[in-house]
């Protein structure tokens, strides 16, 4: 039950809107609101960290009547006027073509309540140094020209508007728009200054220089609160391919920025009061241990997304991950109730799947939850919604990587992880990116290359002791016996009881791949039933 002190309040420009007391003020005058339009104003808050379908409008608006569009419209026009809003700029409400509806407002956490500012615009006053929004945001600034060729500086600026339009389509990400970033251009900036002034927990900046016909650029991604760099890299190219180059760069920062950004969220929500998580913050802390692909960790995990879910039942990416949480606990033997785990999964993924329709990190866990429970074609449309909102999601490549593997695809999913590692060189996953290459080879039945990558793979995740499934059978291949007995001695540590049927069952490959698996690890020693 809600705390009666605890007041649902909006707070941004003039505007005061008071959910519990179902009113709106401007400037503290009351603005006259129609009951059901502030209903649709209510509920767009209540979810606002999603696009909400006009399915779910008619539902929970107008009570399944059914209604013209024109009638929809008039309310939608209504709502956006009430809070100074128009059908122009849709700074408050956003129509999404087709779908549905999304509230463009920012969360922000104040001791009197819940208040809000606006995305790309300053907070309201009393506000400002106070960035506590449920999800990161960032601002791109100009990126300066330090050649004496003014014609670079037009190179910079289309490097600049393409990092955000590529970062627009991360939906995890809030980013202000060029107009506000671009009126810092020539002026020396404190970045703490532009996270007051913009209301970002994270600043890109970087620069251009050119010599002859090389280029060199550089950026560096700082947190806006504290001054910390916490990612920074060069890229140098060739003005020849201008506009090769220039993708190439442009892809490359924001590969890196992403998990940049996710650990830097993760250390933040853990350096908060254990009383004051919000479900963005367990949702962020859950994350590490759910990618870890270990055990104990994904135990951790799931219990963390659990308290975020009942925070925030309909949290997207928090089903999402919980999604692939239980299948991991299918595919890496984790669990004594396989049938159980595989069910939770499937009903996790089912609720999460009309939360997440445009964020790319969540539809991939999803895809990697409807893979690990051998739904294949669903796994392919959500991966494939993934890669194509967010060509540079590392994560979504790394998912299609493995149902190409599983598919017999090798090529295909040798180039998706390779992808993957390119987008995102640094990435504590890209582990999970060497064995998949590993497992490709495999299947292509060239087992030293296998071997190679697989063991790559180990020494930078040694706990993932799962993946000696496979490598034992590579050692088998390649005449390797005694390594084989090695590695089954190590799988065996953390699976006493693991025997080949098992195996079988937990695998996702072909058959024809998995009789291969399977008799490696029984000519190496483990047990058939």
């Amino acid at each position: 039950m809600r705390d009666a002190r605890t007041k649902r309040l909006l707070v941004f420009d003039t505007f005061k809107v008071d959910l519990d007391a179902a009113s709106v003020l401007c400037d503290d005058a009351i603005v006259n609101v129609e009951p059901q339009v502030f209903e649709l104003i209510a509920f767009l808050i209540d979810n606002r960290r999603r696009l909400v379908s006009y399915d779910e409008i008619l539902e929970n608006v107008w009570k399944g009547r059914i209604v013209s569009d024109a009638a929809i419209a008039t309310r939608v026009n209504a709502a956006r006027k009430a809070l100074g809003d128009d059908g122009t700029s849709q700074r408050v409400i956003k129509t999404v073509r087709g779908r549905g509806l999304r509230f463009e407002l920012v969360p922000r956490d104040e001791s009197q309540g819940n208040g809000f500012y606006e995305r790309g615009g300053p907070p309201p006053a009393g506000c400002a140094g106070d960035i506590e929004a449920d999800m990161p945001s960032i601002a791109v600034l100009p990126f300066e020209n330090m050649s004496s060729d003014a014609d670079q500086g037009y190179f910079a600026d289309g490097i600049v508007e393409d990092i955000i339009t590529g970062l627009s389509r991360v939906r995890q990400l809030f980013i202000i728009a060029r107009n506000s970033t671009f009126t810092y251009k020539g002026r020396p900036v404190d970045v703490r200054q532009v996270g007051r002034e913009l209301g970002v927990r994270y600043v890109l900046e970087g620069s251009v220089r050119k010599s002859g016909q090389k280029v060199r650029i550089t950026a560096q991604l700082i947190e806006t609160g504290t001054g910390h760099q916490i990612w920074a890299d060069r890229f140098d190219g060739e003005l020849v391919g201008v506009f090769e180059l220039q993708d190439r760069i442009t892809s490359s920062v924001i590969g890196a920025i992403q998990p940049s950004i996710r650990s830097a969220e993760v250390a933040r929500s853990r350096r908060k009061r254990s009383g004051s998580l919000d479900a963005y913050d367990l949702y962020m802390q859950a994350l590490p241990h759910v990618s870890s692909l270990d055990r104990k960790s994904n135990a951790l995990g799931l219990t963390l997304l659990e308290q975020a879910l009942q925070r925030d039942p309909v949290y997207g990416s928090a089903l999402a991950m919980a999604a692939w949480c239980h299948a991991q606990r299918c595919v890496y033997s984790w669990t004594d109730d396989f049938a159980t785990d595989s069910r939770k999964a499937l009903e996790l993924a089912k609720r999460a799947v009309h939360q997440t329709a445009d964020d790319s990190f969540a539809l991939s866990m999803l895809g990697a939850a409807h893979t690990l429970v051998r739904d294949f074609e669903c796994a392919q449309e959500l991966l494939s919604r993934a890669v194509t909102h967010d060509p540079n999601c590392s994560w979504g490549w790394n998912r299609l990587g493995w149902l190409h593997g599983y598919r017999d695809q090798a090529a295909d999913s040798i180039a998706c992880f390779e992808k993957a590692l390119r987008l995102s060189p640094l990435d504590p996953m890209n582990f999970n990116c060497h064995f998949g290459i590993g497992a490709a080879h495999f299947i292509e039945a060239r087992p030293d290359e296998a071997i190679d990558w697989m063991e790559k793979a180990l020494a930078a995740n040694p706990s993932a002791r799962w993946i000696y499934r496979q490598l034992v059978p590579a050692y088998i291949d390649a005449g390797r016996d005694s390594d084989a007995a090695t590695g089954l001695k190590f799988l065996l540590r953390d699976y006493p009881l693991m025997n080949c049927a098992e195996v079988r069952a937990a695998m996702l490959y072909s058959e024809p791949v998995m009789d291969r698996i399977c008799a490696g690890l029984a000519r190496a020693g483990l047990p058939v039933n």
